[in-house]
């Protein structure tokens, strides 16, 4: 059964920072790992601050374009989360688990922007 937070999208990508940040810190600093560590909390956090701004938007074109980046960012945290998995090995269970749930708003996303382009072809 679903939970109220799986579609409220505003606390759902807020959790989903809070996890990547989670995650980041469990990860060993080196050489290799700490720009990529940064890499991903930047894209990861990013997510939740543009669809949140996206539930401010003045207009119908900000919030298209601020799910568009929403989206965007899901993309390049992904990519990130993959990288990490290279990078620290012992995280990729971990790292699973977020990616799942990155893919998982990468798909809403995309369904809020086909909805957004569907309305405007009937309008």
């Amino acid at each position: 059964m679903a939970t109220t937070s799986e579609y409220n999208l505003e606390e759902r990508t807020t959790v989903f920072g809070k996890q990547v940040v989670t995650f980041c810190r469990s990860i060993p600093k080196d050489i290799v790992t700490t720009p990529l560590i940064s890499q991903l909390v930047r894209s990861g956090t990013s997510i939740g601050a543009n669809y949140h701004e996206a539930n401010s938007a003045s207009s119908k074109k900000d919030f298209r374009n601020k799910i568009h980046i929403a989206k965007k960012e899901a993309g390049e945290t992904k990519y990130w989360i993959e990288i990490l998995a290279v990078a620290s090995p012992n995280t990729k269970d971990s790292g699973r688990k977020l990616w799942k749930e990155c893919q998982e708003l990468t798909l809403i996303f995309g369904k809020i922007l086909s909805s957004l382009q569907n309305s405007n072809i009937r309008n």
